[in-house]
C-alpha cells in the first residue's frame, strides 16, 4: 500500500480523520480484511513530512518501508525486494472504501490462473467504483518494468510499462459482473476536497453499525440517499490518464475526463 502525505490538491490527505482514525490507517483495515491479501507492507517516502506515517505503523504493527519520493516504481521494486516477494499487489492509498471481496476476487483470479498472467488488474478496462483499484503482478514482472522502463509516467505510476506493453506481458482484468460498468459515474477515491467530504459522510452513515461494509453497502446507501453522489459527482471520471493521452497507448480518451477544477 503505497502512501505519503504531500498532494497538490489536498494535502496530508491520507491523515484526515475518519471515524476518529487516520484515512490510511481505516483502508489498511479494510486491506486486512482480505482473506488473500498476504503481508501488507505500508511504502512510504523518506521525506521528513512522512515521519508521521511511519510512527503510525509502529504503532499499529503494520510493517513499513521508505523510499524514493519520485519514483514510486523503485519504491514498489525495494519494498517487494526486502520482503522477498514472489508476487506483489499494488494498492494506493487514495482507496478508503476499497471493499476487500474486490481485493480478494482479483487476487483470486490471479492465483486461479497461476502461471497464466504477469499482471491482473481490475483496472485495464476499469468497471468498478473509481477508489477499488488492485493490480497484482509477478515480482519478475515488476522486476523487468524496474529495469527497463525510462519514461516519467511509467517511474512515476509504476505498473504502466507491465500494460503498455501487451505483446511482452500476459495481462489479465477483472470485471464487474453483468457488465456494469460503474468506473466514470462513481467517484469513491480522494484527490480533491469534495472526495473528502463524500468518504467522510459514507463512513459517518455506514462504519458506526457496520465497520466491515463492502461495496453493495456502499451503493445501497447511495440508493437510498442519492444527494451523497452530488458532493462529488462533479469529479467522476477524473484521473491521471487526462494528463497523458497522448503518451498512453493502451487508454482511451473515454477512460478518462478533462475539466476545468
Amino acid at each position: 500500500m503505497q502512501v505519503r502525505c504531500s498532494s497538490t490538491r489536498l494535502p496530508n490527505k491520507v491523515l484526515l480523520p475518519l471515524s476518529s482514525k487516520p484515512l490510511f490507517l481505516l483502508q489498511a483495515e479494510r486491506i486486512i480484511l482480505a482473506n488473500l491479501k498476504g503481508t501488507l507492507v505500508v511504502s512510504t517516502t523518506v521525506n521528513k513530512e512522512d515521519d508521521e506515517i511511519e510512527n503510525i505503523c509502529n504503532s499499529e504493527g503494520i510493517s513499513c518501508y521508505r523510499g524514493s519520493s519520485a519514483d514510486l516504481l523503485d519504491r514498489h521494486f525495494q519494498t517487494a525486494k526486502l520482503f522477498q516477494a514472489d508476487v506483489v499487489v499494488k494498492i494506493p492509498s487514495d482507496c478508503p472504501l476499497i471493499d476487500p471481496a474486490i481485493i480478494d476476487k482479483v487476487i483470486g483470479y490471479f492465483l486461479e490462473h497461476k502461471g497464466l498472467f504477469d499482471y491482473v488488474s481490475n483496472l485495464h478496462p476499469a468497471s468498478y467504483p473509481d477508489g477499488n483499484d488492485v493490480e497484482i503482478m509477478t515480482m519478475d514482472a515488476l522486476s523487468d518494468a524496474w529495469r527497463n522502463a525510462t519514461r516519467n509516467l511509467e517511474r512515476e505510476h509504476t505498473t504502466p510499462y507491465l500494460w503498455e506493453n501487451p505483446d511482452k506481458f500476459n495481462i489479465g482484468n477483472v470485471k464487474m459482473d453483468k457488465d456494469i460498468d460503474y468506473s466514470m459515474s462513481h467517484r469513491w477515491t480522494i484527490d480533491y476536497p469534495e472526495d473528502y467530504e463524500f468518504i467522510k459522510a459514507v463512513y459517518d452513515a455506514l462504519y458506526p453499525n457496520n465497520p466491515t461494509f463492502g461495496m453493495n453497502d456502499v451503493l445501497d446507501l447511495l440508493h437510498k440517499q442519492p444527494e451523497l453522489m452530488k458532493i462529488n459527482g462533479h469529479l467522476a471520471g477524473v484521473n491521471w490518464y487526462r494528463n497523458h493521452l497522448d503518451e498512453l497507448k493502451t487508454v482511451s480518451p473515454e477512460q478518462t475526463r478533462v475539466i476545468a477544477i
